[in-house]
């Protein structure tokens, strides 16, 4: 199988901008509950502004812009973490047909300099004074900005103030004015390799992502009659979390914000809002996990903890095999013993996501298979999905009821996905953006090269296996994909991160970050110093343990594609550093940059 196409699940829009849906909600539904802010008290409730409220904070805001010179076409800068006055000023952008060009909280001067000058900013929004120093010493001309505006003052405030004396049908009309083929957002990819692209994509590529998310579905972010609520803490800058937040302003669900994707600030948030569905990346999902198994440990439970993970499994594997038509669901046997830890595991386990969430996305990189099937035996399906910058987030997803783990699902409707001679995958459809800025084309025939390689199962289920790029050749010719070592090592405990390297060396090596909550739950059960988790390239236990993980890894490849040789690195790879996007992909060039003379070391061994 080389080609797969769905068929839409919902017609383009003709019409019309991404901000209407806020005006149309707000007409319809009034009173609905649309954002929720966070408590003025901790352990209070969760503040609720409604549709007709988040409509005239739009306006205002739009009539703000108006006024201090912002107008259609424009590209405004907004440089923020994931909090509530991103999305306000993003529909107030879109209402006025102005372009919102997201910049990453954490970037560099020289990252804004090369956003600012490729993209002709005219404005900005920044979240605090070091951010608008940033903006500052990044701008060839600060005199040429319309407008560099810092939440921690209020600028919001101070916008609809400005705006007062600007009448709103001249905002209505610029709203109307609108088209779906117009520009909505020029998205820098977070990229792996490379300076960035800026994507450029239009209101009718995110509406389709969006409508079609939906429609198909949409039943699954809460039980029926009851709003969807969702907790949105994924950088808006990355497509993915922009996709969330149009999705719940389209579809008119519960929206609250979380700026902090730390599992020590996000899982309170969680706990405390509650959310329905929950959209994540597979690093949450492995925190939450290895959080419960040490919990566990910790309480003398490890036995049974395992216990539990492999009746959640292998009862998934049954529902799974049954979905497919090639079983016959769990037996008696497996059914008592996933029922005997329902109460003492899985339900403790859906707590941790607030404990209404039965299904949740994963994205940004496929999710493994094992913890798919132990969140679903949990009582979590979680719907993994693949896509890019360039494909307005997913262009592949789980169909509804017929999950496949291991597998980022099938093309959402409305796409066709391809595999190439050489195993690329290739993607086309309505979500495909419309070209990098500067070189529209950006296609061939409208097929999308995603430089990421692939295969379909049988029932046509995407696979992917690599990155091509990413592909080593070592000195003796032999091609070796690192993914599949990476994944497997990332699976000890005690392993945070993962990168093997081997390009033009004679053999495979790996470079191995360490969990250090892992590490010292670990010195504690075997009784020995904190010694070890401030130094643990010096531990030989240590050492001992990873070399057995290593050992178990290579069983999984020839000897020619094995690793010879490891070194532990003393700090993780961290995005602050540079060395992983946004999403927690390693940048491989930027990893091997670092630790040049690392790399080197490991050779001369």
């Amino acid at each position: 199988m080389r080609e797969v196409s769905v068929e839409r699940l919902v017609a383009p829009p003709v019409s019309g901008g991404l901000a209407d849906s806020v005006f149309h909600t707000a007409a319809t539904y009034p009173t609905r509950p649309q954002l929720a802010l966070e408590p003025t008290d901790p352990g209070g409730p969760w503040r609720t502004v409604t549709a007709a409220r988040l409509r005239d904070e739009v306006l205002a805001l739009a009539r703000g812009l108006l006024a201090e010179g912002v107008r259609p076409g424009d590209r405004v800068v907004l440089m923020s973490r994931t909090r509530p006055e991103w999305t306000l000023l993003a529909y107030a952008l879109w209402t006025l047909g102005a372009e919102v060009v997201p910049v990453y909280p954490t970037s560099s001067i020289e990252q804004v300099r090369w956003v600012l000058a490729d993209a002709g900013v005219r404005a900005a929004v920044v979240e605090h004074s070091g951010q608008a120093m940033t903006i500052a010493a990044a701008c060839a001309d600060p005199g040429a900005l319309l407008g560099l505006w810092q939440l921690d003052l209020d600028c919001t405030a101070e916008l609809a103030e400005r705006g007062a004396e600007v009448p709103e049908d001249e905002v209505l009309r610029l709203r109307a004015a609108v088209r779906p083929e117009a520009t909505a957002v020029i998205c820098y990819t977070s990229g792996t390799t490379g300076a960035a692209k800026g994507c450029v994509i239009s209101h009718a590529n995110l509406a389709a992502e969006c409508d079609t998310l939906i429609a198909g579905w949409g039943h699954l972010l809460a039980p029926r009659g009851e709003q969807p609520s969702v907790l949105a803490f994924l950088p808006l800058a990355h497509c993915y979390g922009l996709m969330v937040v149009v999705t719940c302003v389209r579809g008119g669900y519960l929206l609250a914000h979380q700026p902090e994707m730390a599992p020590a600030v996000l899982l309170p948030a969680l706990a405390s809002f509650r959310p329905t569905f929950l959209f994540a990346v597979p690093y949450i999902f492995e925190r939450i996990f290895d959080e419960a198994c040490r919990e566990a440990e910790a309480a003398g439970h490890g036995v049974i903890f395992e216990k539990a993970r492999a009746a959640a499994v292998a009862h998934a594997e049954a529902r799974e095999k049954h979905t497919a038509g090639t079983g016959h669901g769990p037996g008696p046997v497996t059914r008592l013993r996933h029922s005997v830890y329902e109460r003492a595991v899985y339900a403790k386990v859906r707590a941790v996501f607030g404990g209404r969430v039965r299904s949740a996305v994963s994205g940004g990189s496929p999710l493994r298979r094992e913890l798919g099937l132990f969140f679903q035996g949990a009582g979590v399906t979680v719907y993994d999905g693949y896509g890019l910058t360039e494909t307005t987030a997913a262009v592949t997803a789980q169909p509804p009821g017929r999950v496949r783990f291991g597998t980022v699902g099938r093309p959402l409707p409305g796409s066709t996905v391809r595999i190439a001679c050489d195993g690329e995958v290739w993607v086309r459809g309505d979500t495909v953006f419309r070209g990098y800025l500067h070189d529209p084309p950006g296609l061939a025939d409208g097929w999308l090269a995603t430089g990421d390689t692939g295969r379909f199962d049988p029932d046509g289920y995407l696979v992917i296996t690599g990155r091509k790029k990413d592909i080593i050749i070592t000195s003796g010719g032999k091609s070796v994909s690192p993914q599949l070592l990476e994944e497997q090592l990332r699976r000890h405990p005690l392993i945070a991160q993962c990168l093997v390297v081997g390009d033009n060396r004679p053999y495979v090596a790996a470079l191995l970050t360490v969990d250090q909550e892992a590490l010292a739950h670990w010195q504690r059960l075997r009784g020995a110093s904190g010694r070890a988790a401030s130094a643990p390239a010096d531990d030989t236990e240590l050492r001992a343990q990873l070399q057995r993980a290593v050992n178990q890894a290579n069983t999984l490849v020839s000897r020619a594609e094995s690793i010879r040789a490891f070194e532990i690195l003393p700090v993780d790879f961290t995005r602050q550093e540079g060395l992983m996007t946004p999403s927690f992909k390693l940048r491989r060039s930027a990893v091997t940059d670092t630790y040049a003379e690392v790399i080197e070391a490991l050779y001369a061994r």
